[in-house]
């Protein structure tokens, strides 16, 4: 086989690869880590990425960083869980809003953003969800609109930071952009989301959410520090959070990358917990979500390698004729659309590559932190995380947050459908994208600060 040909089969092999592996993904008939693990063996075995390339180069490669940042945070997590906090922080809300129905989504709604932005939106939903389904039901009152609105404020509250939303820290990660970064251009424009977004549920949810004066007794009458099952172990925990979230923003000072502080976080608090069995903990990590990461990458690694990102970024450069604004406008709109059809995490996976090819396209003399942080260029990341993040508030299958509240409603007897998902997700989306847009057109290209 010659040279040409042998490049001809790599670039359809990948691309067949990549595609199909996409349309599996969606389709939803073979579990996605099945198709992510199975789909970088093929690449491997066929040899369009050898395993040097697959393994250790980081414009190729698995990215080690994300990988062992999401360890490291579940497993601060798992030790943190059995604590009680998150039952505790959903009773005292309770409490805090006097036990009136609307009051309780507003301030749970507030609580599961904020928590979102610390933690990663799926850890939050699966510890403030069932809490949430204990008040509805102590209430008496329809438990579906606390649960969409779970999800829609973790999506929302999990793009404020780098550690919020897979998808972020997957951009800080190829862009090395650090957590003061995502602070700074990111959480100014999610709490003016945050705010419409509560009168917004204001308007849809407002007048439907009520109950009897006995039942808000009953809320009134919780006992939040019963909750709380080992406050010794809770002190620790916090106390290695605090500083692992402190290190986040003082890594580049440190010379420090997230995922090393956040491995030494959990390291620490292993050995503050005393845990003379780490099996169960371990366990606990979400290892499909770990290894859907690493088939990704190693998939998407190929098609960079044979040209197709490359040919990707040149279309797009072509359909915007080289105008940054209108690429930022595009990214962000379709980011939006796209990770409302399949899930972001693979979404943002395929443009990080491709657009730093199109940005080698735009300034081929600048290199290493000067190409990926280049002023002209950063509209484009933010863009980037914005319709990524906030496009899987569309529907159901958009975000992994959406899934998980999606399977508890179906427990707990009452099942959230596609369509209803959707007739309450998209306004919302329409609405944080619209935001964004203005936010992005104000800040970088009309005032520039």
């Amino acid at each position: 086989m010659t040279t040409m040909e042998s490049s001809s089969f790599s670039f359809w092999a990948a691309t067949l690869i990549f595609l199909s592996a996409y349309g599996l993904i969606i389709s939803e008939r073979i579990h996605k880590t099945i198709v992510a693990v199975f789909g970088a063996g093929v690449v491997l075995v066929l040899g369009i990425l050898d395993q040097h390339e697959a393994f250790h180069m980081e414009e190729l490669g698995i990215d080690w960083n994300v990988i062992f940042l999401l360890i490291s945070m579940m497993l601060i997590i798992n030790i943190l869980r059995p604590t009680g906090i998150f039952e505790y922080i959903a009773i005292k809300s309770a409490k805090f809003a006097r036990a009136e129905p609307f009051r309780i989504l507003v301030v749970f709604s507030i609580i599961t953003a904020v928590l979102s932005a610390f933690l990663d939106n799926v850890t939050t939903v699966l510890l403030i969800t069932p809490v949430t389904l204990l008040i509805a039901d102590a209430l008496n009152v329809d438990p579906v609109p606390y649960l969409i609105s779970c999800a829609l404020a973790s999506n929302i509250g999990g793009t404020a930071t780098l550690i919020g939303d897979p998808p972020n820290i997957m951009i800080a990660s190829k862009a090395r952009l650090d957590f003061l970064a995502f602070i700074y251009h990111l959480t100014p424009v999610v709490i003016i989301i945050m705010a419409c977004y509560i009168a917004a549920i204001k308007l849809i949810w407002g007048r439907r959410l009520v109950t009897t004066q006995e039942l808000q007794q009953k809320i009134l009458k919780m006992n939040e520090r019963a909750a709380i099952k080992d406050s010794i172990l809770l002190k620790k925990a916090m106390s290695v959070l605090v500083l692992v979230l402190i290190g986040f923003t003082l890594h580049s000072t440190l010379h420090l990358e997230p995922a090393t502080i956040a491995l030494f976080g959990a390291g620490l608090l292993l050995l503050l917990s005393k845990t003379q069995d780490p099996h169960h903990l371990l366990a606990e990590v979400e290892w499909p979500t770990i290894f859907f990461f690493i088939g990704l990458f190693v998939m998407v690694g190929a098609v960079v390698k044979v040209g197709l990102i490359s040919w990707l970024s040149s279309q797009m450069l072509r359909l915007t004729q080289g105008n940054l604004f209108a690429t930022s406008m595009l990214v962000l709109w379709f980011s939006a659309v796209a990770s409302a059809i399949v899930d972001n995490i693979p979404y943002v996976a395929t443009m990080n590559p491709l657009i730093i090819d199109m940005a080698q396209q735009i300034w081929p003399h600048e290199t290493g932190l000067q190409l990926l942080q280049h002023a002209d260029l950063m509209p484009i990341w933010w863009s980037l995380a914005l319709g990524a993040c906030l496009g899987g508030n569309a529907t159901a299958i958009g975000a992994s947050a959406n899934v998980i509240v999606v399977g508890f409603a179906e427990k707990a007897g009452r099942p959230i459908s596609f369509l209803r998902f959707m007739a309450y997700g998209v306004p919302i989306t329409i609405l944080s994208v619209a935001i964004s847009t203005l936010y992005i057109w104000i800040r970088y290209y009309l005032i520039r600060f």
